[in-house]
């Protein structure tokens, strides 16, 4: 059981496609709820950081029946964003893995813009010391580009879903034994993170945020299950386009290859140790 917790409206929206999985136990936190219940905290709302910052909720009966493993959801720019270090304080004997959706930061300015490099760069910090397992960082831009057109209507709701989708399925490889290949454990000291959608014809990946000086690059692969049981070249295909990619004494590729029932699909993760630079 994973405990997913969503820290602000736009977070929130993003766990709540979590809760039809009974895997997933889900944590809201936002100025939109109207009353407290076991899985919603209502957050009160000020105007300016200062003023989050002396006013961190204490959570700990709210958290009480939170899992050992969390996921944590927060999008940058958000006044929400203010609470983010006061409420990992309160899950500091948990193995957080933070999920920082970044904003397009070209068109933010004052305070949004402050809060968003402010945060994002906290939160690197407190990877690299080894007070979250990860942190892994998904840009909105990028992924509206990579999945195309997007009514303005469903703009959130469809980025919402994407990511939503990429994280369960990530938590699915990883609990599931693949038909072959084997993702190699990344160096302890590579806590910093990002997801690319997988071309399935070439393998191109299509990042969701250009990860600087990555160490480690896991593909995750589902090919289609009669393709698995009838295309005898498909393994040396795959494995030809993976050592085409370049690699060094600091840099890894593994893999793995799950079976699917639809269409072919995959995910890549990069991760570093190097701090990324604010843009």
């Amino acid at each position: 059981m994973i405990s997913v917790i969503g820290l602000g409206n736009g977070a929130s929206k993003i766990v709540e496609k979590f809760k039809p999985i009974k895997n997933y136990k889900v944590f809201q936190l936002n100025s939109g709820i109207e009353s407290h219940s076991k899985y919603k905290r209502k957050l009160k709302t000020y105007n300016t950081p200062e003023e989050y910052e002396a006013n961190i909720p204490q959570l700990k009966t709210f958290f009480k029946s939170v899992n050992d493993r969390v996921q944590f959801f927060v999008v940058g720019s958000s006044m929400s964003s203010n609470y983010t270090l006061g409420v990992l304080e309160q899950l500091k004997d948990k193995e957080i893995e933070v999920f920082y959706i970044k904003p397009d930061s070209t068109l933010l300015t004052g305070v949004p813009k402050l809060l968003d490099k402010v945060v994002f760069s906290v939160l690197q910090e407190y990877a690299r010391s080894g007070l979250l397992k990860s942190l892994t960082i998904m840009s909105n831009e990028l992924l509206e580009m990579h999945i195309g057109s997007v009514p303005i209507k469903k703009y959130y709701d469809t980025l919402n879903e994407s990511i939503f989708q990429t994280v369960h399925y990530l938590n699915f490889f990883e609990h599931n034994e693949p038909e072959i290949g084997m993702v190699s454990k990344p160096l302890d000291i590579c806590r910093i993170r990002t997801i690319g959608l997988l071309n399935m014809k070439n393998l191109e990946e299509k990042w969701l945020f250009p990860l600087d000086m990555d160490r480690d690059i896991c593909y995750y692969m589902c090919i289609n299950k009669e393709k698995l049981e009838t295309d005898g070249e498909l393994h040396k295909r795959l494995v030809d386009l993976l050592k085409a990619k370049p690699t060094n004494a600091f840099r890894k590729i593994s893999y793995a290859i799950y079976e699917t029932d639809f269409t072919d699909f995959g995910f890549c993760v990069a991760l570093t140790n190097v701090v990324q630079q604010y843009a």
